[in-house]
């Protein structure tokens, strides 16, 4: 789809939002992206020429940021994390069994157009190892079997329910523009925090366990920070910062004391 007048009032929409208009850049891009289904030179071409920037310094940018694609992606962009957690707890066999599967490699998308398979570094969902991302939404605790599933039905026309955040998976195009700053108003149709991330939630909340009530940093009175530390030495039955544990900084112009010494061992230099 080739980039319209429209796409460019949206890219000096975007501009206007920020004070330095080179600040605009990556949600321009991903506007771009949006449009087009990945980036074109075109669309470099386009934003360059918006923000007084040269082809060279903008193609920097988009290929240095793996979200960016300078091949057209799928409907659905599916990313297996190979990071460390997910990797030992299945992530590497799910990519491998989705490569067999779908009969394509790394980063390369079904010759129906529909599914584009990459391997994607840590997306934060640690907790719900391993996990899988389709345009960006979670689906949490897979298998080989539930990840094989996951692809059938989306190139079959009926992609499943994420796990977390919108109720509905929408397309990659449809992602990017949300990337780029236009909200489709979705975004709180479902949870955003599973039960494995408010574990400690609901335990604090079954102890009755509550923050204390500290003062910002800023609003200390004088003598606050001293007092404090002076009750937590009466408590320790210390009577002075050394005593309680406190590293004390030695008075300049003097060596701290020394060590106690090593005995002198054979080979050891004079």
């Amino acid at each position: 789809m080739p980039i319209t007048d429209t796409t460019r009032v949206q890219l000096r929409e975007i501009i206007a939002r920020y004070p330095k208009p080179r600040s605009a850049l990556m949600p321009m891009l991903h506007l771009v992206q949006a449009e087009e289904g990945c980036v074109t030179l075109e669309g470099i071409e386009m934003c360059a020429e918006e923000l007084g920037l040269t082809a060279a310094e903008v193609t920097a940018v988009v290929t240095f940021y793996s979200m960016y694609k300078r091949r057209p992606i799928g409907d659905y962009h599916v990313g297996v994390c190979t990071n460390t957690l997910c990797a030992v707890m299945g992530g590497d066999t799910i990519f491998k069994a989705l490569k067999d599967h779908l009969d394509i490699g790394n980063d390369e998308t079904t010759p129906d157009g529909k599914v584009t398979l990459e391997h994607i570094e840590c997306n934060a969902a640690c907790d719900y190892a391993p996990v899988v991302m389709v345009n960006w939404e979670f689906f949490d605790n897979q298998t080989v079997e539930s990840a094989t599933e996951l692809v059938d039905r989306l190139r079959a026309g009926s992609p499943p329910k994420p796990t977390r955040g919108a109720a509905a998976l929408c397309t990659w195009r449809e992602a990017a523009r949300v990337l780029a700053g236009y909200p489709d108003g979705r975004a709180n149709e479902g949870p955003s925090a599973g039960p494995a991330t408010l574990v400690g939630l609901r335990v604090a909340e079954e102890h009755g366990w509550r923050p204390p009530d500290r003062p910002g940093r800023g609003d200390r009175a004088p003598g606050a920070v001293e007092e404090a530390a002076a009750e937590t030495r009466a408590r320790s039955g210390s009577t002075s910062a050394s005593d309680a544990g406190a590293p004390t900084a030695p008075t300049s112009g003097t060596t701290p004391p020394a060590g106690p010494a090593r005995p002198r061992e054979e080979g050891d230099r004079p």
